[in-house]
């Protein structure tokens, strides 16, 4: 993964935390930026230390899922497997299941083990190239699709259970992709989404206070949101607090609850090293969650939403 700094280069002309483009070409623009930007950045968790086995072998696939797996174990810790406390995978053996944005696969590796039915798309070549080949390599039977969710090529009601976790909030219109999701849900089928949300500590302290005073950000770009986008992932990225995106939401679902959760790293606002390291090492991840959660200072805003 590049540095932060330079995502500000993708100026997509987003100026507002829950911004939709006003006009058809700014759509297509600010898709196209999103896909150029995630094929040339996909998500492989190496910020810090680049990822050392071949890529798309076995060893690159446990490398990713060690270093993701570590940090939601400090944030999400799990009874059987990851993200069982937001999947019943015992329900899915009879399901039909979507994923949006399949990323390298960790996810679609867990879904498509417990699906009926499996299929996983993305906006990018790379996310598909790597995660049909980790799929293969673990012999799983599974459909993934190169396919933009703002324009889904499925039939109405196709499938049971939708499943997108850090990608609709970068695309160029996340309405449009709920509406879609809507669509290929069956009647009463439930999607879990987690977007990126606007909360007091990571919004506003982090992005505003720490970058943008701290370290003069603001001074550059003269707006806290643009600030934000600067020490952001992606070309573009949305954050909403919890009643605007129930907000958006409610017109095509029920909400079955939100939830707010974080990295344990985002805690501690301070450059990443042997000192950061060894703050976190010493903090229990039990009173960082509290802190996350309750305090309702982590990064990520999950939902379970239903379709009426």
């Amino acid at each position: 993964m590049t540095d932060p700094s330079r995502f500000s280069d993708h100026n997509t002309g987003i100026d507002a935390p829950e911004s939709l483009p006003r006009s058809d070409s700014e759509a297509k623009e600010w898709q196209t930026a999103n896909r150029d930007f995630w094929e040339s950045n996909p998500m492989r968790y190496d910020w810090h230390e680049s990822v050392q086995p071949e890529e798309f072998s076995e060893l690159f696939y446990e490398e990713i899922d060690k270093r993701f797996f570590a940090d939601v174990s400090e944030y999400m810790p799990w009874d059987r497997r990851p993200f069982d406390n937001l999947i019943d995978f015992d329900s899915l053996k009879d399901q039909r299941v979507l994923e949006i944005g399949v990323g390298n696969g960790s996810h679609a590796q867990l879904l498509a083990a417990s699906a009926g039915s499996y299929t996983g798309i993305d906006l990018t070549e790379y996310a598909v190239k790597s995660t049909s080949t980790r799929l293969r390599l673990r012999g799983i039977e599974a459909t993934v699709q190169r396919m933009d969710a703002e324009n889904l090529s499925f039939p109405d009601a196709s499938f049971d259970f939708v499943w997108s976790w850090g990608v609709i909030h970068h695309s160029s219109d996340t309405r449009a992709i709920l509406r879609q999701i809507h669509r290929v849900l069956k009647p009463g089928g439930k999607a879990v989404i987690m977007v990126y949300h606007r909360g007091w500590w990571n919004y506003y302290v982090l992005g505003g206070l720490v970058h943008g005073l701290v370290r003069g950000e603001l001074l550059k770009t003269r707006s806290l949101f643009k600030t934000v986008q600067r020490q952001t992932d992606g070309a573009l990225a949305r954050y909403y607090a919890q009643n605007t995106w129930r907000s958006l939401v409610a017109d095509k679902f029920d909400v079955d609850y939100t939830t707010i959760t974080g990295s344990k790293t985002d805690v501690f606002p301070i450059p990443g090293g042997k000192v950061k390291s060894a703050l976190m090492g010493s903090v229990p991840s039990r009173f960082t969650r509290f802190m996350t959660d309750q305090c309702q200072m982590g990064g990520f805003l999950i939902s379970q939403i239903v379709k009426r």
